[in-house]
């Protein structure tokens, strides 16, 4: 992945419409802003193939958070946006997403961790002043235990999340998808462990410091 100081690359990903149609301004104005947005140092981010069918246009990016050599989360976020509106999106754009990372096993035995991950989510887009609707989502908890030629390995518990909400339109019909990513970025980095960055709340929690990585 090509580290993401506003040096995403173009691609795979690209403006792409499902059924060839031309892009509507709007859209590429948001496309534009994703692909200058400015990242925290750890994170790689990726244009990739977006899904088809999903809307008229669609936008993808994939991104990890990475810290000597090591991947500590990845994900991927997908811009959609159809110009006749979406009664179920509230609006003409969405964002969906899909987050995961290992856990350390106390964290991985919180009974709240569902509801805090989730918490990370809606906290990271509010603490950037952003105005979205229609959140929705799930929260996974997976487990791992080795056996036979594996049975070396310590178990293993990774936590996924599933989410989408759209993103509040601004000027021209276009939302701040910059700063939408910045966010997501955000809720990476916290599922990753890493402290926040000097510009986020310092109220902010996030998940212990990996030991040891096998």
């Amino acid at each position: 992945m090509t580290a993401a100081q506003g040096r995403t690359s173009d691609g795979a990903g690209g403006t792409d419409s499902a059924d060839g149609r031309t892009v509507p301004p709007a859209f590429r104005q948001a496309v534009d802003a994703l692909r200058g947005a400015r990242l925290r140092p750890e994170i790689e981010v990726d244009p990739t193939r977006p899904p088809q069918r999903l809307a008229p246009h669609a936008y993808a990016l994939e991104a990890a958070v990475v810290e000597n050599d090591e991947d500590l989360a990845d994900g991927r976020l997908v811009l959609l946006h159809d110009p006749a509106g979406h009664d179920a999106w509230q609006g003409t754009f969405r964002l969906v997403t899909l987050v995961r990372a290992e856990l350390e096993p106390e964290m991985a035995a919180d009974p709240l961790l569902p509801e805090v991950c989730w918490s990370w989510l809606t906290g990271a887009l509010e603490a950037r002043g952003l105005s979205y609707g229609e959140a929705s989502g799930t929260v996974t908890r997976a487990g791992s235990y080795y056996f036979g030629g594996l049975s070396q390995r310590r178990p293993a518990t990774q936590i996924e999340i599933r989410a989408s909400w759209t993103p509040r339109e601004g000027r021209g019909g276009v939302p701040d998808s910059a700063a939408h990513l910045s966010a997501w970025c955000d809720l990476l980095c916290q599922v990753a462990g890493l402290p926040p960055a000097p510009s986020t709340d310092a109220g902010v929690v996030s998940l212990p410091q990996r030991r040891d990585p096998r």
